[in-house]
């Protein structure tokens, strides 16, 4: 009895096809060089959305540095989770250049407020119900789905919406729902969540140099607390 191959090389090997990317239908796993690969070409979609970031970047630094100093939000699940506290670290403490700290929240950070919401109310106001609470119009959510299929993402940002505030989304392919809802999205056109996902956080560090761009071109707009000589 032969063992079906496993593989994206192993089975295009056996079909004896040149398959241009590799496919979860396909294969259980890829092997290095098919990550690699798989990785080069899904950048190519990231590369095609630079723009994008960028504007991601003086949005977000006209809210956090506007007259109303508004607040970040961040959500994802998962990997998506780690990834969306990622980006509101850089932003509280820094990316590169050293810089004022600025309000950002992971919403999925939380435990007590996420176990109180999940064991009172339906599993689709995990983030909702944060949102509402935290966030304010003016400010920017920012929402993390590699299948942008995600309820509890796509509610978050539907409520973002009533209240006033900008959604961005980074997503997986489109067209997806996350992807639709939100006044603007990032989607990577791979269908590996370990690719998306690696692709997702080059975009937050564009993002995040993006911001740092737009803050720090012009000082005035940076804002300064009082220093330690001056509270003496």
């Amino acid at each position: 009895m032969s063992i079906p191959p496993h593989s994206f090389r192993e089975n295009v090997v056996a079909q004896g096809t040149a398959a241009a990317f590799p496919q979860p239908d396909t294969c259980t796993h890829l092997t290095g060089a098919d990550h690699v690969a798989s990785l080069t070409a899904a950048l190519g979609s990231l590369n095609a959305q630079l723009p994008a970031l960028d504007r991601w970047g003086r949005l977000v630094a006209e809210v956090l540095c506007g007259p109303g100093r508004g607040r970040l939000l961040a959500a994802g699940n998962g990997g998506s989770a780690a990834q969306a506290q990622h980006l509101t670290a850089e932003l509280v403490g820094r990316y590169r250049a050293d810089r004022p700290p600025f309000s950002a929240i992971c919403l999925t950070a939380e435990t007590s407020s996420l176990t109180a919401i999940a064991n009172d109310y339906p599993a689709d106001e995990l983030f909702a119900r944060q949102v509402e609470a935290h966030g304010r119009p003016g400010d920017v959510l920012v929402l993390l789905s590699t299948s942008g299929r995600s309820p509890n993402a796509v509610a978050a940002a539907r409520r973002a919406q009533e209240c006033g505030i900008t959604v961005l989304a980074m997503t997986g392919p489109a067209p997806n729902p996350l992807a639709a809802v939100a006044d603007d999205a990032v989607a990577i056109d791979s269908p590996w969540t370990a690719t998306v996902q690696e692709c997702h956080l080059v975009a937050l560090h564009l993002l995040c140099a993006a911001f740092d761009e737009a803050v720090l071109a012009e000082p005035a707009r940076v804002p300064t607390g009082p220093s330690f000589e001056a509270a003496k």
